[in-house]
């Protein structure tokens, strides 16, 4: 029987082989024709030898997101600083809940909420790691809901007046998910218009919470937004405060993704205004590169435990022989918790406020670089502008398609042209770029940048060159 350890020792030189430089970004292959190649049963078991020839085969067929040309998603690659803050949590395979099981890794994330708490301007509040984004949702509409009618966790939502949750059209689905598992129903979140840069138009808003309000019903909670997911847009966090100050309603700042600007002395001035809201999400593993998962929550008012606690006395005894204050498990609405706040404090331990900020410029930078070669390049178009997020916006128009009416057969057409160029820009392993339709804006690309890897103006420009070459291989014939 293999004991595995032999095989540990060589995984290491398996990653670092199968993610050199010349290595294809990606070996794109169908489904059902992958699932020919890989032996993927487990029922026998195998010998090593045939297991690394297995697991490369996995590699070998896998995205390669830590090169610069995977910009398909808000993510990339990793600081190598968080990736070996990564193996040591791995390896160490500690759950973050007492501090008796996890004391250094307990303070490590009080310290990392501490300075996170801080820099957004809320000192005095409190917060949790969690495994993303859409989990931060439920725990901001949560908190909303329990600050509102704590008599809810007692007594679930019987009674209660149907309470409405705010957004823009551009904020992200985790809104809808999160009011359908909570049994708000995604009828009662209310999408508010945008302006053509994608911010949550705030008078749109003032209007709905007073109609909601003539309606009977109950303004829980605003979702502003900082960094949308496909144009980067940053609401007018200021404004949208004024309003829920005027309302009463709880005020939570999607930052998920724009949240890493707050890194930045020279960037955050673009977050004014999130220092009001009353709780904030954001994700480390996005644009500044930690090591997926890498989540916060946070709250102004340091409420976590007494809406989260379920007080298991098997787990949070209060009669240890050391300060249970340090058990913070019962504030999360997980048990069992990864220690992700290690792989942050680790690379920022290594480069400080001052390093992290400066990667955070760079990336800002390069995004600015990325804009203006798109707004001068012929056959390219900018789909939004000023840059807010490092979110780069466009359509490519194929030379056959430029001159031409841009009347609704014309759209429909550039519609199957993006697709189509992404597709070959993905079987010929030179760029993953996602693209998207927003509101009545027909399939755009969207190149965002992160932290990680370095992107350089060479790279911008052979990115732009291998969506103009595909472009440019796309003929009618194959939009049938």
């Amino acid at each position: 029987m293999n004991n595995g350890h032999t095989f540990l020792n060589k995984v290491l030189s398996i990653i670092k082989e199968e993610t050199e430089d010349n290595v294809p970004l990606i070996q794109f292959k169908h489904p059902e024709d992958l699932e020919k190649i890989l032996d993927l049963s487990v029922l026998d078991g195998v010998p090593d030898d045939r297991l690394e020839t297995i697991v490369r085969q996995v590699l070998q067929y896998s995205v390669k997101t830590g090169k610069p040309t995977f910009r398909n998603q808000l993510y990339g690659g990793t600081d190598p600083y968080s990736l070996a803050g990564a193996v040591i949590a791995e390896a160490f395979n500690t759950s973050q809940y007492t501090f008796e099981v996890a004391p250094a890794f307990t303070l490590i994330e009080l310290e990392i909420i501490r300075h996170v708490l801080h820099l957004f301007g809320i000192p005095h509040g409190d917060g949790i790691f969690s495994p993303g984004g859409s989990v931060s949702m439920l725990y901001a509409i949560v908190q909303a809901r329990f600050q509102r009618f704590p008599q809810v966790k007692r007594e679930g939502m019987w009674g209660l007046p149907r309470m409405m949750i705010f957004t823009s059209e551009d904020s992200h689905y985790s809104v809808l998910k999160a009011a359908h598992w909570l049994g708000f129903g995604t009828e009662s979140v209310r999408m508010i218009k945008t302006n053509p840069q994608g911010q949550m138009l705030v008078e749109e808003l003032d209007k709905a919470i007073q109609e909601e309000v003539a309606l009977g019903r109950c303004p829980l909670m605003v979702n502003a937004t900082a960094g949308t997911t496909v144009l980067g847009a940053i609401d007018d966090l200021t404004a949208v405060s004024e309003v829920c100050k005027r309302h009463g309603v709880w005020m939570h700042v999607d930052g998920c993704w724009g949240g890493s600007l707050i890194l930045s002395e020279k960037y955050r001035h673009m977050l004014a205004g999130i220092e009001r809201a009353n709780s904030i999400s954001w994700n480390p593993h996005k644009m500044a590169g930690a090591v997926l998962q890498c989540s916060l929550f946070l709250v102004r008012r340091p409420a976590l435990h007494e809406a989260n606690c379920a007080a298991a006395t098997y787990l949070f005894q209060q009669d240890k022989f050391y300060t249970v204050r340090y058990d913070t498990g019962d504030k999360s609405v997980q048990c069992g918790r990864k220690t992700d706040a290690f792989k942050l404090w680790v690379m920022w331990k290594a480069r400080g406020d001052a390093g992290l900020g400066s990667l955070v410029d760079r990336t800002m930078h390069i995004a600015q670089h990325c804009l203006r070669a798109v707004s001068s390049r012929p056959g390219f178009r900018v789909v939004s502008q000023p840059l807010m997020c490092p979110n780069v916006c466009f359509w490519y128009i194929p030379a056959f398609m430029r001159g031409k009416e841009e009347d609704e057969k014309w759209w429909g057409l550039m519609h199957k042209i993006t697709p189509k160029i992404k597709e070959l820009l993905t079987l010929s392993a030179r760029l993953m770029v996602a693209y998207t339709p927003l509101r009545q804006h027909k399939n755009f690309f969207r190149l965002a940048f992160t932290c990680h890897p370095e992107v350089t103006t060479e790279h911008v420009a052979d990115m732009l060159e291998a969506i103009e070459e595909c472009g440019e291989m796309v003929t009618l014939d194959m939009l049938q």
